[in-house]
């Protein structure tokens, strides 16, 4: 399991690359607030991470039909999540947007590796 998660690990640095240079690049323009940039940014790192999660992390598991729509809602409720998150930290607490979604990030990596593992792309029983 450590070297599937530090695969994961390094899909989800793609990925959050993919999201915080979106979310800096909407906020820093002047033409989003942080809370619907990160979201931006939450989709399309989430793009990239299923495509080389399902490559290169959880290898041999479920077929693309029942791991897509689970990725789908495993991504979804990270989404929820992630959105929650933020609007606390953010929105309530006055923590600066960068460090709140550090933060986020860190809770969301550890949750996604066990959501995904256990459910996403785990071999159906009795295969």
């Amino acid at each position: 399991m450590p070297r599937q998660f530090a695969r994961y690990a390094g899909v989800g640095a793609a990925a959050t690359a993919m999201h915080y240079a979106l979310l800096v690049g909407l906020v820093e323009s002047g033409g989003a607030a942080p809370l619907p940039a990160t979201l931006a940014g939450y989709v399309a790192g989430g793009l990239i991470s299923y495509g080389l999660n399902r490559r290169l992390t959880f290898t041999g598991g479920r077929p693309h039909r029942e791991a897509g729509w689970r990725f789908a809602a495993v991504a979804a409720s990270g989404f929820a999540w992630t959105a929650l998150l933020m609007a606390l930290l953010v929105d309530r607490l006055g923590v600066p947007y960068l460090p709140a979604q550090a933060a986020t990030t860190l809770v969301m990596l550890v949750w996604g590796f066990l959501a995904n593992r256990l459910w996403t792309f785990a071999r159906p029983q009795g295969a």
